[in-house]
């Protein structure tokens, strides 16, 4: 058992809006550095309870201040993207639940992880300057907080133990599956519930985005497919900035609106709030606050599967997927609750569903060396060619023949004595 931890914070101003980089927060204060893969780290903090929020915010050597027990790939994704400096958790990475990739990817990826600092971490205020030895938490000369430095070996011991507790997990699946069913049975089987919306979806495609697993590449590798189809966009929360970021613009955004920019909620896509079923729907405040009035949506389970049951129930010949949530570790890591939905949606939807996930791994051009031989025949003909469509072409192949008649008559010459 670990040593209990004393926690002491300080108070200061707080600064939660998003800087950019190069702005007020690039000057020293945030100049977080790394001397050696194991040495001290400092930087300025960057607190936030909901990681997907933080990353949004955060800035190259920035000290990313969390509490996330599980930390996801998508998670994990999103901080090494950011690049910061470290990455200091309330809570445990891996709690033994399921064996989440999370920790490992940031670890892999240089960033020090210090876990199991304790909520009153969460109290420091933006932008402090911190130092980080070992596992200890420094501010202004003081240990602040202490926790567990991970790395390669831990990680490992840890998700060892984590692969034990699978089957309590999947006994909980069991239990919360049948809960779901029969909380949303009218929905599932006869879709009551879903609302009328003005997007067009019936007798075509819909492609569905949502902030997953190799969500941008596999959206890239579809590129042909957009252009050949064009079939409805649906932007799931933060999905709906990929779609922009391609060049293209979302037709619908379903979601509770917490990870989605302002910039794509006011681009004249529809806008489909998902609520709790008490009606309560965090995101709709805010989407009225720009000028939009949302569809609200009040159903259980993630916004993803409201999505597929929604571009069902208004007959969409083919639903393609990028993103979103299939396997057994993807169900765990979005918590029990979105586990069940998910599940029971997918065999809702099965028969017109394709999962584009993996794609851009699955499909690579490559040329191989047959056809770079072919190519480069095929070039050399057409310099032949056009040489000897000229006056000086036709001279220079009329040089190089008497040449060639030169040498095979010394050629005979020589051997034939």
């Amino acid at each position: 058992m670990r040593a209990m931890k004393l926690i002491l914070t300080r108070p200061g101003p707080h600064d939660t809006g998003r800087t950019a980089p190069g702005g007020p927060a690039a000057g020293s204060a945030r100049a977080g550095r790394r001397a050696d893969p194991g040495g001290p780290v400092t930087g300025p903090a960057r607190v936030g309870r909901r990681t997907k929020e933080l990353t949004g915010r955060l800035c190259p050597g920035d000290i990313a201040v969390i509490d996330h027990a599980d930390i996801d790939r998508v998670a994990a994704d999103a901080l090494v993207a950011a690049q910061p400096a470290a990455v200091l958790n309330a809570a445990r990475s891996i709690t033994g639940r399921y064996p989440n990739t999370g920790p490992a990817i940031l670890v892999e990826a240089g960033i020090p992880l210090i876990d199991d600092l304790g909520p009153a971490v969460m109290a420091l205020a933006d932008r402090a300057p911190l130092e980080i030895v070992d596992g200890q938490v420094m501010a202004g000369g003081e240990v602040i907080a202490k926790g567990d430095r991970q790395g390669a070996a831990s990680l490992e011991d840890a998700m060892a133990a984590a692969r034990e507790g699978l089957s309590v997990e999947i006994e909980r699946f069991a239990e919360n599956t049948m809960t779901y069913l029969r909380r949303e049975r009218d929905l599932l089987l006869d879709g009551v519930g879903v609302p009328a919306i003005r997007t067009r979806i019936a007798g075509r495609h819909v492609l569905i985005v949502v902030r997953g697993y190799h969500y941008r590449e596999d959206l890239a590798m579809l590129r042909s497919y957009v252009k050949e189809n064009r079939p409805v966009l649906i932007g799931v929360d933060g999905g709906a900035d990929a779609i922009i970021d391609e060049g293209w613009k979302p037709d619908m955004i379903v979601g509770d609106m917490d990870s989605v920019s302002d910039h794509a909620l006011a681009s004249g896509a529809e806008i489909v709030v998902h609520a709790y079923r008490d009606g309560k729907a965090p995101g709709l405040e805010r989407v009225r606050e720009l000028g939009v009035e949302p569809v609200v949506f009040p159903a259980t389970g993630t916004s993803e599967d409201i999505t597929m049951l929604l571009a069902d129930d208004k007959g969409a010949e083919l639903i393609v997927a990028v993103g979103t949530h299939a396997t057994l570790v993807e169900f765990l890591d979005k918590g029990r609750a979105g586990m069940a939905s998910t599940f029971l949606t997918r065999l809702r939807v099965g028969g017109k569903l394709i999962d584009a996930k993996g794609v851009s791994r699955l499909y690579r051009t490559r040329i191989s060396n047959t056809q770079l031989t072919l190519l480069s025949l095929a070039g050399v003909s057409a310099v032949l060619a056009a040489l000897g469509a000229t006056s000086a072409g036709q001279t220079f192949f009329g040089i190089l023949g008497a040449r060639f008649d030169d040498f095979w008559s010394w050629l005979g010459s020589l051997f034939g004595g």
